[in-house]
């Protein structure tokens, strides 16, 4: 996409749909992680905590070519460990 590129209307509310969508996946895996045991299922929910937080910031770039724009908060869930 260039950077002189604008998303259409749907195609906003789309990626508005998949931010909230990763976003409440990342905080439900990291709140999870407090509730697992299992070393190497622990190990995969962090995994995907990593992935998730990247498709966020990928996501969050796209979402400048909105034609409209809302906050996008701080990505800081708040884990339930030690």
């Amino acid at each position: 996409m260039t950077a002189h590129a604008t998303l259409a209307a749907h195609e906003s509310l789309d990626l508005h749909e998949m931010l909230n969508l990763k976003t409440l996946n990342l905080a439900k895996s990291k709140l999870m992680q407090g509730l697992v045991f299992d070393q190497e299922l622990r190990a995969l929910m962090q995994k995907d905590v990593e992935q998730s937080r990247k498709a966020i910031a990928d996501l969050q770039a796209l979402y400048a070519n909105a034609p409209f724009r809302a906050p996008v908060p701080e990505l800081r869930p708040t884990p339930i460990l030690n």
